[in-house]
């Protein structure tokens, strides 16, 4: 659609409101050539997504997964011996916006110790401490829960791949809510089959839709679901909200109020 948009000759594109977080699929370098705007609406699945998360985790970590799969088969097995306790917990968020600080609240409230990783390791909210992305550190690479909430960018694209994980060492539970192509899927696979990560929780893959013949929807240690964390039944209104904060200033004068995307840094 933009490529039609751009070649035509009387083009006056000056704003686009993305109705996502992330820009990745974008153009941004064409877009920032033609001085054309890009917002998002960063912020509006920090809930969501957040609550999904733990989801995850408690279903992993407090058997409720297995439970599940063995009420399909009227199989009663009080197995307790493998589950645990969220407290006392190390839980690394890499990413430390929106979704990764309400992960890193609802974390604290469980009583998890929680470690943000970012760009520089600069402070952020929610955190106990924070690390930089190429400098980690014991405290990120023992962790018991890793959650990646990063945007897509040449930076994070195939960050967790062999090479992270074989530095892993709590075999921890990995959950991947931000963008597929921050995973090395095979990379992955291979880590939960050699032990490095004991489980994963993924709201989103690369490729997606999951191909039908991965491994991955045959792990009983993997809990898949389609990109759908960050949806709720107020999507649209909230969308519409930031939208039309935006187009008032616009109007106005031509800058953005909310969520104006660095097209250098991709979010």
């Amino acid at each position: 659609m933009l490529e039609r948009i751009f070649s035509l000759p009387s083009s006056n594109l000056k704003w686009i409101q993305a109705f996502s977080a992330g820009v990745d699929y974008y153009p941004l370098e064409q877009l920032a050539k033609r001085k054309i705007l890009l917002s998002n609406v960063s912020g509006i699945h920090a809930e969501p997504i957040a609550e999904t998360v733990f989801g995850l985790i408690l279903g992993q970590l407090r058997g409720i997964k297995t439970a599940v799969e063995n009420q399909q088969h009227s199989s009663w097995k009080p197995d307790s011996s493998h589950y645990t306790v969220l407290s006392d917990k190390k839980l690394a968020v890499f990413g430390t916006g929106h979704i990764g600080t309400r992960v890193a609240e609802l974390g604290r409230a469980f009583k998890m110790e929680t470690i943000g990783v970012n760009h520089s390791g600069h402070p952020a909210t929610g955190f106990e401490r924070t690390e930089a992305i190429n400098e980690l550190g014991p405290a990120v690479l023992n962790a018991d829960v890793i959650v990646d909430t990063l945007p897509l960018t040449r930076k994070t694209r195939s960050l967790f791949d062999s090479v992270f994980f074989v530095k892993l060492t709590a075999a921890p539970l990995f959950i991947s809510i931000g963008r597929g192509p921050s995973v090395v899927t095979e990379d992955l696979i291979k880590a939960l089959n050699d032990g490095q990560v004991d489980a994963a929780g993924l709201d989103v893959t690369d490729p997606e839709p999951l191909p039908s013949d991965s491994p991955l929807w045959h792990m009983k240690n993997v809990t898949i679901t389609p990109h759908v964390s960050g949806l709720y039944q107020e999507y649209v209104r909230d969308v519409v909200h930031i939208f039309k904060e935006n187009l008032c200033q616009y109007k106005k004068d031509g800058t953005l109020t909310r969520n104006e995307v660095d097209m250098k840094k991709g979010y």
